[in-house]
């Protein structure tokens, strides 16, 4: 799988740390409860289809959300965040 950073290019996805789903960057309060940090940390869903994905470019350290396709592997674009 091949990523576009919007610093460096176009590169493989072994130069990229993968963070989880982008629509899920909300945390818990910290005086939540554990059920809801419980949740936070290990329920994900698993979707077929077009995700949001939050990645990170470990050599020019950009932050990324990347548009992919999980049941084709196509990535379907990058953003960089601001």
């Amino acid at each position: 799988m091949r990523i576009s950073c919007p610093c460096c290019g176009t590169r493989d996805r072994r130069e990229f740390t993968y963070y989880g789903a982008a629509d899920y960057l909300s945390r818990p309060a910290p005086d939540a409860a554990a059920s809801a940090w419980d949740d936070y940390l290990h329920l994900r869903d698993n979707p077929a289809g077009e995700t949001r994905d939050l990645w990170y470019h470990d050599p020019c350290g950009s932050w990324l959300v990347v548009t992919r396709d999980t049941v084709s592997h196509a990535v379907l674009g990058a953003e960089g965040l601001t």
